[in-house]
């Protein structure tokens, strides 16, 4: 094979600019989307290369492959070429996918009934074609198996789109001009093909065709924004956001800043890039976007100033709950249950302590004097079915601590503070005149 610029990856490893690499070979940029049929006329065939394929690949090793197909059909079309000679039908010869084809074959001769087996996806180009651009392609076939960024997402997206378009505008006798195949970016190719389509509806590519040729999980919605940031932000901004692993929402919400305010969006960018301080981005985002008075270098003070109050307020809400839980905990150094932490055994103490008879209560006159007539209202009493829910909870809980389980600090500080004011309520209701007492011995009496 000749040694060619195809066989390293463009800048970067980018599978935007790989793309575009595509496009220096006229025939591959030329490609379109087709479903062909697996025997007759526009069938594809392949060239054995001095092998037997049907030697090599037997159906055994094909049985994975197989499986998959019938669930969910050939996700990866194939490459081919198309050949043309005076006086004669085009034939479709196979360039890269021989086990796909093959898996396909079998599915069609022996599973006629499954529709994943009814024709084969490919992506056709005009033949013969060279070896590097089958090297080019094998290697883009190869790369494109990576997980893909927002930015690459995007593209992948609105490629595919374009190849389903051309076949369907080929297929309707509208011819698809030279430079349209030419340009490079998929969003301006797709307007051109659009324009090409004009109202004719029956030539459309929607997005759901395309996810499910793609076999994405998904939804129209999601594509659509993608595309939106993608044709919103120019390339190498998309490439710097894909590098540094930006939010698609944050990119969106940058389209929507840039377009009103270009200048301060790429101040906010090139300052947040060049001081490492992209975590900043989204909050610098919404603040060029409230207070548009502000500048870059006021934006950023002022994210900075918002992003240090929401990280106090986080701070000291994790405060106060370590602060009750320290309080709180005890050591119970002659705990004969075994139970992995003191602070685990004093709120196992607390749980259990609502399931045993308590001590005897005072003189109600005593409860009386202690309890205001207002404080105790005649209130509707809890659902059964949620007392039921957090006695089996309480039990669970109970059940994973006596098997020496260990209960995580944070929450045990949440055990504390939901247990101290359960606590409360329980020490000061009465029913129907009775004492907790007399409940709780009933209660136990009935477990």
């Amino acid at each position: 094979m000749t040694s060619t610029s195809f066989e390293a990856p463009p800048d970067g490893g980018s599978m935007i600019r790989l793309t575009e690499v595509l496009h220096r070979s006229v025939k591959l940029r030329q490609r379109r989307f087709e479903m062909l049929p697996l025997r007759g006329q526009g069938a594809p065939f392949t060239e054995p290369h001095a092998r037997n394929p049907s030697d090599t690949l037997p159906p055994s090793e094909l049985a994975d492959l197989i499986s998959s197909m019938s669930v969910i059909g050939l996700l990866e079309p194939v490459l081919a070429e198309e050949i043309v000679v005076d006086g004669q039908a085009p034939t479709i010869r196979l360039v890269t996918g021989e086990r796909r084809l093959r898996a396909m074959r079998w599915g069609a001769v022996n599973r006629p009934e499954n529709p994943h087996f009814q024709a084969l996806p490919a992506v056709v180009c005009p033949g013969p074609l060279s070896e590097e651009e089958r090297h080019m392609w094998r290697f883009v076939e190869n790369f494109a198996r990576e997980p893909l960024r927002p930015g690459e997402q995007a593209a992948a997206l609105l490629y595919q789109r374009c190849a389903i378009l051309v076949g369907k505008l080929l297929k309707a006798g509208k011819p698809v001009p030279q430079e349209v195949y030419a340009i490079p970016d998929p969003a301006e190719r797709f307007l051109a093909l659009e324009k090409i389509r004009g109202t004719d509806s029956s030539c459309a590519a929607p997005w759901s065709e395309v996810l499910d040729r793609l076999g994405l999980q998904l939804n129209e919605r999601k594509a659509g924004e993608l595309v939106r940031a993608f044709r919103a932000l120019p390339r190498d901004l998309t490439e710097e956001m894909d590098e540094a692993a930006i939010r698609l929402n944050t990119r969106i919400r940058f389209a929507e800043l840039r377009n009103g305010r270009a200048q301060a969006a790429e101040g906010i960018w090139a300052a947040l890039k060049s001081s490492k301080r992209l975590h900043l981005l989204p909050t610098a985002v919404n603040v060029g976007l409230e207070e548009p008075e502000l500048g870059p270098e006021e934006i950023i003070t002022e994210a900075e100033e918002r992003q240090e109050a929401a990280n106090a307020g986080r701070r000291a809400k994790l405060s106060r709950v370590l602060t009750h839980a320290e309080d709180q905990e005890e050591t119970d150094e002659g705990d004969e249950a075994g139970v992995p932490a003191a602070a685990a055994a004093d709120a196992v103490a607390e749980i259990a302590e609502l399931g045993r008879p308590m001590q005897p209560a005072a003189p109600a006159e005593a409860a009386a004097e202690a309890m205001p007539a207002d404080t105790a209202p005649n209130r509707p009493a809890v659902e059964p079915d949620t007392i039921r829910a957090a006695l089996d909870g309480i039990r669970g809980l109970l059940a994973e601590v006596r098997a020496g389980r260990e209960i995580a600090r944070y929450d045990r500080g949440s055990l504390r503070l939901a247990l101290r004011e359960l606590h409360d309520h329980l020490e000061g209701a009465t029913v129907d005149g009775a004492t907790d007492h007399d409940a709780t011995t009933e209660g136990s009496e009935a477990a």
